[in-house]
């Protein structure tokens, strides 16, 4: 019965999604009302188990870009993206019946959920690209990603540009390739503007340079063996 209800509910959202159409970062709704919240990552350790069916308890994700590194994420970033799916303003339908209301509560629990995968470490051995092109990454990055993103990757919570530092290569090359074509609906126009001209050997080479900027030790696991000792 839950595989054929997750399965209609995926088939409702793309249909919904089909001639949907959403403007960055207008605000309103659950995402000013859970920015206004202070997250319990104590009740945020509850509402994540429902995530950590995918993104593992550790919050690591998958290398092969199935699921993101959500570990150390900037609040707001995560507050933006989980309220974005919750509003059907970005296209995930595979995330958003586990998002919803019903299965993780409402503003708060969002506002707790993400104070508590703000805290997990990141992990030291995210998955990188074949390091082939990373000269040609590198400039590209320097050119049209460091002015938002940061030299090292570490974003902004206030202005919700997020980490990209530690996170998966192929995760980012989805992203890439879908903010291009269109598929993230609630991607940032300056953004969307930048690499709307890449070609796929751009896509590939920036997405592996970033995939190897490492997260400040502070930020990180001691080993990538650390399991989170929450869920053993």
């Amino acid at each position: 019965m839950m595989k054929f209800t997750t399965r209609a509910a995926v088939a409702a959202v793309a249909a919904a999604l089909a001639g949907s159409v959403f403007a960055w970062n207008e605000g309103g709704g659950e995402q000013d009302e859970a920015l206004h919240l202070v997250g319990d990552p104590e009740n945020g350790r509850d509402v994540y188990e429902v995530c950590a069916a995918c993104h593992l308890p550790e919050g690591w994700g998958l290398s092969d870009g199935t699921f993101p590194q959500l570990a150390g994420q900037h609040p707001k970033v995560a507050i933006k993206q989980l309220a974005d799916i919750r509003a059907l303003n970005r296209d995930n339908p595979t995330m958003y019946p586990f998002a919803l209301p019903s299965q993780i509560g409402g503003p708060q629990a969002i506002a707790d959920v993400v104070a508590y995968m703000a805290k997990l470490p990141m992990t030291p051995e995210n998955g990188v690209g074949p390091g082939d092109d990373l000269e040609h990454g590198q400039k590209l990055y320097e050119e049209n990603c460091v002015r938002c993103h940061g030299a090292n990757g570490e974003g902004d919570n206030d202005k919700f540009y997020p980490r990209v530092h530690g996170q998966h290569y192929n995760y980012v090359v989805r992203q890439f390739r879908e903010i291009k074509g269109g598929q993230r609906r609630n991607a940032n126009p300056e953004m969307v503007e930048q690499v709307k001209n890449f070609t796929e050997r751009d896509v590939l080479a920036v997405s592996d340079y970033t995939s190897r900027i490492r997260p400040p030790k502070e930020l990180t696991a001691e080993s990538a063996d650390w399991k989170n000792p929450d869920f053993e």
